[in-house]
């Protein structure tokens, strides 16, 4: 599975932004996906995640409230919606697939190359 993110960019606190994550195959449907963002000088860090099967979603603390993970399986791409974003949300933000959702990286088989979120104050 290849995994294309795009829709980042540089925006002011409180503005909203849209990440897509674009896959190659029409077994999109059999992954989950999650998202996973990674600062400057800090380890990478579970985000969000939509599970494969019922479209459960799951979120980190930080983003829950402000962002929506969502996933349109005709279209084999996951968006991240972010709302009312903050200056610490800036990161390089990637999407992964697997067969089973879970905050640990290590659990994803596929990775994108991701996308730059910068967020000024």
């Amino acid at each position: 599975v290849q995994l294309v993110e795009s829709g980042g960019g540089l925006v002011q606190a409180g503005d909203s932004l849209r990440l897509s994550c674009a896959a190659s195959r029409r077994t999109f449907g059999s992954y989950g996906i999650g998202w996973f963002r990674q600062a400057p000088g800090k380890e990478r860090e579970f985000t969000a995640a939509i599970s494969r099967s019922d479209a459960s979603t799951y979120y980190a603390d930080s983003v829950k409230g402000r962002f929506t993970i969502s996933r349109d399986n005709a279209k084999n791409t996951v968006y991240l919606q972010m709302n009312s974003l903050k200056p610490e949300d800036t990161a390089v933000y990637y999407c992964a697939a697997t067969p089973r959702v879970g905050v640990v990286g290590s659990r994803y088989d596929y990775w994108g190359q991701g996308t730059q979120v910068t967020v000024s104050s």
